[in-house]
């Protein structure tokens, strides 16, 4: 797969693509470059090193939104085996934008939720650009509840903008999908694990987010609004998406400090979409970590942490102005 950079990416970009030409020529001509080449890597690294390590919030959210990132179910061909994808909410239609089923994670057997993108136009229309409808929220909430029922621990992964904000999905109640969504898997009697793989826009994400641990892979984001929305009510301008994405504390760095997710994957450098293998052990690694230590222990502990966890969630404390009595 051809790397097609972003725009602060292009400076290594270009110095990748005078380094693969210096080395063709000393091959194809035998001429001894070997200093030249040298010295080229040695300016490769200290970019990469300058832009990967100093990277905005805003740089975070491009390469979320990576066209080339991996996406659920190249996670589910790396990390999984036996995936058996099951369909239809049983009440109105099966939505391709939310891929679930059956798989297996090393020696345990799970079921996996997801949003899932296309790369082309074409993938594009047939999973809605990653944005479910209600009767993907409903899908996935049939299969955790069958996933609770023969007691399969529940893995969601997370990458959407958001849940479809059309007129159909307003008609078949987007909103109470999701909100039931929250109220059911916060009682579900099994191991829950939520990863954000790329975007976690809104209550979209959060519909399959409620989880007893949460993580987050190093470029991807969380947030209540996405920049951009969040730019056009503030600004008036979607032209301030930049501050907006620092405003918002929507990277993975910020939500870990904020205690809104409990860990991050790191990526390789540059990203999940330069080396999917690498990012892919890193991810199935976590999740059979994480899995060994919630399958030990008790539900009933298990459903109290975690409704202490999302009761913590929003948390804050109010000071009294300098000029505020002490009654007021």
């Amino acid at each position: 797969m051809d790397w097609q950079p972003l725009d602060f990416e292009k400076p290594i970009f270009e110095l990748e693509r005078r380094l693969q030409d210096l080395k063709d020529h000393s091959d194809k001509h035998d001429v001894d470059l070997e200093s030249a080449i040298k010295e080229l890597e040695t300016k490769l690294r200290e970019t990469r090193r300058k832009i990967y390590g100093n990277l905005t919030a805003w740089q975070r959210v491009q390469i979320a939104r990576h066209t080339q990132r991996p996406f659920a179910l190249d996670y589910i061909e790396r990390c999984f085996t036996n995936w058996v994808e099951l369909h239809g909410d049983r009440r109105f239609a099966d939505d391709r934008a939310m891929p679930c089923g059956l798989a297996m994670l090393g020696g345990q057997r799970c079921l996996v939720i997801t949003h899932q993108k296309g790369r082309n136009t074409k993938e594009n229309v047939m999973r809605n650009f990653g944005c479910a409808h209600p009767e993907g929220y409903r899908k996935a909430l049939r299969l955790m509840r069958l996933g609770e029922k023969f007691r399969m621990p529940v893995i969601s992964l997370i990458d959407t903008p958001g849940a479809f904000p059309g007129i159909g999905s307003e008609e078949r109640h987007i909103s109470e999908s999701i909100a039931v969504n929250l109220r059911e898997m916060m009682r579900l009697r099994v191991p829950v694990v939520a990863a954000v793989i790329g975007e976690g826009g809104s209550g979209g994400a959060l519909g399959i987010g409620v989880a007893d641990h949460v993580l987050i892979l190093e470029n991807a984001y969380y947030s209540v609004i996405s920049p951009e929305a969040c730019s056009a009510i503030l600004w008036r301008d979607r032209r301030h998406a930049a501050e907006a994405a620092e405003a918002l504390k929507l990277t993975a760095q910020d939500l870990l400090k904020l205690e809104i997710v409990d860990e991050i994957i790191p990526e390789p450098e540059g990203g999940a979409h330069r080396d999917y293998e690498s990012v892919a052990e890193n991810v199935g690694s976590v999740l059979r970590r994480v899995l060994r230590q919630l399958s030990q222990v008790p539900i009933a502990e298990l459903l109290e942490k975690r409704y202490q966890k999302f009761r913590r969630l929003g948390v804050f404390t109010e000071s009294k102005g300098a000029g505020a009595s002490a009654g007021s």
